[in-house]
């Protein structure tokens, strides 16, 4: 399964997000580019520990198991999976540019990511394996939302 630890991985996903532009829509969900863009660069602050979001309910009786079920095997997210209140944008446009930069940054940060003590908002606590694989699985569901 592939994981945003992987070198060559995260310079797939660098190529893919660089090749975005502002003239793509989404085949599926309610975001435009700029949110979606936005969006993925405040998962990654999460999921690198430089936000933290106070634990879902919900996601105590239930994330385990869904975690298990997203990382059984290789298959893309579902569309229109429900996003986390936290990381919904509300800002309908801003520097499509800027934001791709922003997040190209964020993602090249996994280079240096060490042990992780992340306790994720619906999921909990996640191994570095986990983390790995669903940031990529993440990351791929919203390039394929735009056709990156």
């Amino acid at each position: 399964m592939k994981t945003i630890f992987d070198p060559s991985t995260r310079d797939e996903v660098i190529r893919r997000i660089s090749a975005l532009n502002e003239n793509q829509t989404a085949q599926w969900g309610k975001m435009n580019l700029f949110q979606m863009l936005t969006h993925c660069t405040l998962f990654e602050e999460m999921m690198q520990g430089k936000k933290q979001y106070k634990r879902a309910f919900v996601g105590r009786l239930f994330g385990k198991m869904a975690l298990r079920q997203v990382l059984k095997d290789d298959a893309p997210l579902r569309h229109s999976t429900p996003t986390l209140a936290e990381l919904t944008v509300r800002e309908a446009g801003g520097n499509i540019h800027a934001q791709k930069e922003k997040w190209i940054a964020r993602i090249e940060a996994y280079a240096h990511y060490g042990d992780s003590n992340l306790i994720h908002v619906f999921f909990g606590k996640m191994s570095r394996e986990q983390i790995g694989q669903m940031v990529y699985k993440h990351i791929d569901h919203h390039l394929r939302q735009f056709n990156g």
